[in-house]
């Protein structure tokens, strides 16, 4: 199963880094919460930690709109915890390891040809269906700004106009 908008989000168990410690996490999970999934080339990178940090720096804007946060790359959860110990520091949301590259495959954002994944992110509704992905290349790190934006307007159920910032009126009802 690819992942697509307007489907149920690919299911998947792996293994994650969750505050130091290591722990089987699913998808089902976060089931009746909202999630956002995003994927990162590779640890010990450049662009990459920018984006875990500033994604665990906002992890209460994600809490307030009723959502769960999980990064994954194709690392291992070892170097995972390595890399949170010797350079990252504390990310409060789980590490995925995605050491089989099924999920990244799953969700469309595999680099077969290098075994890493491009930045892809997505935004998961309670009930398990993706509502929203976004895939960047490499180079270019991703908004953090945008997907909470993004999910918020998710959220309302209505028409969102373009740069629709929340507390402004919708198109809808």
């Amino acid at each position: 199963m690819t992942a697509r908008v307007g489907h149920r989000a690919p299911d998947f168990t792996t293994t994650a880094v969750v505050n130091g410690d290591f722990k089987e996490v699913s998808l089902a999970d976060s089931r009746g919460k909202w999630t956002v999934l995003f994927f990162y080339p590779l640890d010990f990178t450049f662009i990459c930690p920018t984006e875990i940090t500033e994604f665990s720096k906002r992890i209460d804007e994600f809490k307030e709109l009723n959502a769960v946060v999980l990064g994954c790359s194709t690392d291992s959860h070892h170097s995972h915890k390595a890399w949170i110990k010797n350079g990252l520091g504390e990310i409060k949301y789980p590490l995925l390891a995605d050491m089989t590259r099924e999920v990244s495959r799953q969700y469309g954002v595999l680099m077969e040809e290098k075994g890493f994944s491009l930045r892809g992110t997505f935004i998961i509704d309670p009930e398990g269906k993706l509502r929203m992905s976004q895939i960047n290349d490499t180079g270019v790190g991703r908004s953090v700004g945008e997907v909470i934006r993004t999910l918020a307007a998710l959220q309302t159920g209505e028409l969102c106009p373009v740069e629709w910032k929340p507390g402004q009126k919708t198109l809808g009802k």
